[in-house]
């Protein structure tokens, strides 16, 4: 604050130095969206390995793909994932009721029917009484999840108004029931069960705890349509793919195939349409899989423009993968690629930066024995100028994505973002730079202001220039920053608007090398 001087002597006042650091977002959360086990339904949930997934939404699951590809893509080398179930189907919820204490499992599906709970009144005089209570009007509840194991204990409840008033304690303490409906004190205390016989326990003994009963058994997901994806309505009300709109940031979106059997084991063009859709309007990039129906290199070549996507906001990588199914015996079966891609760029990122290409001898498909389509360079070659990524066998490295086009990337196009890495480079400076320069709404409009933009901006892309981000030798090659009175004229000024321009000379994969060789005379002795 200005110093009032009001005294002989010496003032120190702190001056702002106008320095206001942008700092560069994340480049690899993927989002996944599909059917699982568990977990709650049309909800943006942050995990950070397989192990989250698995306590969060059940693992793997026979009937899902969603849990195959979030495995990959920790394994791969991914860190952080946005995972969202999706649910179709009746009766999801299981039940639990002893006398006045009703309980229904917090998520869907069939995995509140291995629920179990008991119920004693081993009260202390003392707890009562410093909540203003009666012993009689108290218990204790145990619920325990059949499918992990995981038992949880809620001492000293009621169905009265207090602190531990029973769908309170619930609702903020267990992640496995809730208490249905409100209670107004009126309810009766349920009677406690009894111990176990000799040899049992209080979870296999059905009088010493309550299962779910058969009438209230509740089941797993159908199989997913695109209702449950991009259904009327779902947009406005953040459901179903559009529950992403509620979570701060992704950048890479995978939808693991939903439709088995018959269905063809695919996602269908509607889905795949809005998926590319809000990539583009969340600064996204989406991972896009094969049909199943691609089974040779001619199918892929002849259904690349009737996949029912396409732009550079997606990419295409072929074929699917083959790897042991632990559900299975460990037999082969076939898997989408999306979630071992995203893994791989999430890996390249965390080792090399955005601006590092996800391809090459580096860019190894962990966990994967077999692709499904063997590709020879010719076939490669076939594909590639389409803008199809293809996956390769190496020797000695294994299997590679060898292939870093977007689906604008067809040599025909002719499109500046043509590559993915300078796609996913542009969403990383177009997000870093919206969300360091929210400091300059409602700043005065002048020289002063527009200063510091290129000084704050300047700062940020130059230490990407120095990690080897843009293309040139000098920071005048690599980048720049405009703003001044030439960008926002006085027109600019009266409607409030501050125009700030950014450039950037992207790398680009040395996708071709060509290497000459000429033989030499060998000179004559002399």
């Amino acid at each position: 604050m200005p110093v009032t001087p009001t005294y002989p002597g010496v003032y120190i006042e702190e001056i702002p130095s106008g320095v206001r650091t942008i700092t560069g977002v994340a480049t690899s959360i993927t989002a996944f969206v599909g059917s699982a086990l568990r977990g709650p339904i049309d909800k943006a949930v942050m995990i950070h390995s397989f192990g989250d997934f698995e306590r969060g939404f059940g693992g793997l699951w026979v009937d899902s793909s969603l849990g195959y590809a979030v495995r990959d893509f920790f394994i791969n080398g991914g860190s952080d994932a946005i995972a969202v179930r999706l649910y179709k189907g009746n009766k999801p919820i299981a039940k639990l009721k002893k006398g006045d204490l009703a309980l229904e499992s917090v998520d869907p599906g069939a995995w509140g029917n291995s629920l179990r709970m008991r119920v004693d009144n081993d009260i202390l005089s003392e707890a009562a009484s410093r909540l203003g209570l009666q012993v009689s009007q108290m218990f204790n509840l145990m619920v325990r999840d059949g499918t992990t194991g995981v038992v949880e204990t809620f001492r000293n409840l009621t169905f009265k108004d207090s602190p531990r008033r029973v769908d309170r304690v619930l609702a903020q303490e267990s992640n496995l029931v809730r208490f249905t409906g409100s209670p107004d004190g009126s309810e009766t205390v349920p009677p406690p069960h009894n111990d176990p016989a000799q040899g049992s326990t209080i979870w296999d003994d059905d009088t010493a705890s309550t299962k779910v009963g058969n009438a209230d058994r509740a089941n797993d997901s159908e199989e997913l349509t695109k209702d449950e994806f991009v259904g009327t309505g779902m947009e406005a009300n953040k459901e179903g793919l559009y529950s992403l709109l509620d979570a701060d940031l992704f950048n890479l979106l995978c939808i693991p195939p939903y439709r088995s059997g018959t269905s063809g084991l695919d996602v269908q063009k509607e889905v795949l349409t809005a998926a590319q859709s809000l990539c583009e309007n969340r600064r996204a990039f989406f991972i896009v899989d094969p049909p199943s129906t691609w089974d040779s290199k001619e199918k892929a070549k002849n259904g690349i423009a009737n996949l029912g996507v396409s732009g550079s906001y997606a990419a295409l990588f072929f074929p699917r993968l083959m790897q042991p199914d632990p559900m299975s015996n460990d037999q082969l079966a076939e898997f989408a690629p999306c979630g071992a891609v995203a893994g791989v760029m999430a890996r390249t990122d965390a080792q090399r930066g955005v601006w590092k290409a996800p391809a090459g001898l580096e860019a190894t498909l962990k966990g994967v024995p077999q692709l499904k389509v063997p590709l020879t360079d010719l076939e490669n070659g076939e594909l590639n100028p389409l803008g199809i990524n293809c996956l390769r066998t190496m020797p000695a490295a294994g299997r590679v994505v060898w292939g870093a086009r977007t689906l604008e990337g067809d040599d025909r196009l002719a499109s500046e973002y043509k590559y993915i890495p300078v796609r996913r480079m542009a969403l990383y400076l177009e997000e870093s730079l919206f969300r360091g320069t929210k400091w300059v709404v409602f700043e005065p409009n002048d020289e002063p202001l527009w200063s510091q933009i290129r000084l704050n901006i300047g700062a940020f892309l130059h230490s990407l220039f120095r990690q080897g981000a843009f293309a040139g030798m000098t920071p005048r090659d690599a980048y720049f920053v405009k703003c001044d009175k030439e960008t926002t004229t006085q027109d600019d000024v009266n409607r409030g608007i501050v125009n700030i321009l950014v450039g950037f000379a992207p790398l680009k994969p040395a996708e071709f090398v060509m290497i000459k060789i000429q033989q030499i005379s060998r000179p004559i002795a002399t």
